[in-house]
């Protein structure tokens, strides 16, 4: 995907967590990438940071395999890696005790360069990491600081640790991360509603029947058992990655592409969602957890005995959402995710309303409504399905087929990893892409009914087969609405 590179200003990336997973599988690939792709003036500087002891050498060591194992072998570069692996060095430091942080003050000594903080740590050491930042004055006006999901884990939590970070940083300087926001695709619905007139004019309530997002996976617990049976599908990957999906299908054209001017668009639409109380709960929700099965051409185990204990915890969840507002007033938001589903796909459905009226006969065949279907992973593209003439004599026949465009087929060279590309704007303090305070806490607003709802009614999760696309109740919420969920092969 060829596009012009602009340098960034030197900066000082720290990653907390820097002998973790993320920074093993995706910060430092991430990193890499970008100095391959020559991003990088001079003199940035990458830290790791965590408990262990550990040399710059040791660190270096562990930032070559990790980038030898998780970047493409035709993408090494053996120079680049060499100069990469200059930039870096280990500083151990106990964010609980506090030692070590005079050891990273020093370090990072009294250069103006930019100073980027990537927290990739358990939330509950989020506010500790920067009341220490701020105690041994590390924080000066260039520096940012990075926070990855969970947010939080209700309303109330999320206000809390949103109150902890802001004491020490202003919310100008406070990124919350969501990587599905950096995905090209992502952006280019974006692009596709409002940098063409073909689109936006029929982008409401009059012409569109409904929209689907599917979020669904094929893997099941993998190295996430610990965090993911306390949060479950709803808390995972509704409140955050879902929700800003819908909300970029659903916002208003912002009067720019400046970072509070979609931010403002995108809090109107969560503000605007219907609220799912207790009584609606169990007709416009559904919870599952998957049993044993099979996935990727063999037998898999069921959730509980992944987990190794009993466990009510959803690994499914599907929701009819609605938008109370002009534009979408009547349309519903089907949205579903799930582990341990058919197929690995993340997509965004627009069905438009079919004709009112054929004019070619019962011998024509029948005629499809209209979808635009935008397709995040893998495979990115966007597809139109429009209904043209069956060729060949015989008469009118109609058959339905999609104008594709595949960024693989239409785009030189590789996409850039999500990572890739926020990480950029962490950099230039661009907060397009993240999420702020009052999305955050909008979107915890409108979770934590459905939540209440499931407890208090004791809505237990019903079983699905691993390998397949979760509950029937799943289908009987969509198909009772005279639709049918999209299944991408």
């Amino acid at each position: 995907m060829t596009s012009q590179i602009i340098p960034v200003d030197p900066f000082d990336f720290i990653i907390f967590g820097g002998t973790g997973d993320l920074a093993e599988r995706k910060l430092l690939p991430a990193l890499y990438y970008r100095q391959r792709d020559h991003q990088f003036s001079e003199p940035t500087r990458i830290i790791g940071t965590s408990r262990s002891k550990m040399s710059d050498a040791e660190f270096r060591a562990f930032a070559k395999k990790a980038i030898q194992e998780h970047v493409a072998k035709e993408d090494l570069d053996t120079k680049e890696l060499d100069k990469f692996l200059g930039r870096i060095s280990y500083i151990a430091a106990d964010a609980l005790s506090g030692e070590g942080f005079d050891n990273l003050k020093k370090e990072l000594g009294d250069s103006e360069r930019i100073r980027a903080f990537y927290l990739a740590v358990a939330p509950a050491l989020f506010g500790e990491i920067s009341h220490k930042l701020k105690e041994h004055k590390m924080i000066t006006p260039k520096s940012r600081i990075v926070v990855e999901k969970p947010i939080g884990r209700d309303l109330d939590s999320a206000h809390a640790l949103n109150d902890l970070i802001g004491k020490d940083f202003h919310e100008g300087q406070i990124f919350r991360i969501d990587h599905y926001l950096g995905k090209e695709t992502v952006q280019n619905l974006m692009a596709l509603r409002f940098a063409n007139a073909l689109y936006e004019p029929l982008w409401n309530s009059a012409h569109i029947d409904h929209v689907q997002i599917t979020v669904a996976e094929t893997v099941g617990l993998e190295d996430r058992v610990t965090y993911y049976d306390k949060a479950g599908a709803l808390r995972d990957m509704v409140q955050n990655h879902i929700l800003q999906l819908l909300c970029l299908v659903a916002m208003e054209a912002p009067a720019s592409m400046d970072a509070d001017a979609v931010r403002d668009e995108k809090l109107k639409v969560l503000r605007a969602l219907k609220r799912i109380n207790g009584n609606d709960a169990p007709k416009q929700t559904v919870r599952g957890q998957y049993r044993a099965g099979a996935s990727a051409g063999g037998p898999v185990k069921g959730y509980v005995e992944e987990l190794g204990k009993e466990s009510d915890t959803e690994t499914f969840v599907a929701i009819k959402a609605e938008i109370a507002n002009w534009r979408w007033a009547g349309v519903p938001f089907y949205l579903r995710t799930g582990k341990r589903l058919a197929s690995r796909v993340s997509e965004i459905v627009i069905e438009f309303k079919p004709i009112p009226h054929s004019i070619f006969g019962e011998n024509a065949g029948p005629i499809f409504a209209n979808q635009l279907v935008i397709r995040l992973q893998p495979g990115e593209g966007v597809k139109q399905y429009i209904m043209i003439k069956d060729p060949g004599p015989g008469g009118m026949r109609l058959r339905q087929i999609s104008l594709d465009m595949s960024f693989a087929a239409s785009f030189d060279g590789r996409a850039p990893d999500a990572y890739e590309r926020l990480v950029m704007d962490v950099i230039r303090g661009n907060q397009t892409l993240f999420m702020r305070r009052d999305e955050v806490e909008a979107a915890w607003a409108w979770i934590d009914p459905i939540q209440h709802a499931w407890e208090s009614a004791r809505h237990e999760a019903q079983g699905y087969t691993a390998g397949t696309w979760g509950p029937s109740a799943s289908i009987a919420l969509i198909e009772r609405d005279g639709r049918t969920w999209h299944e991408s092969a």
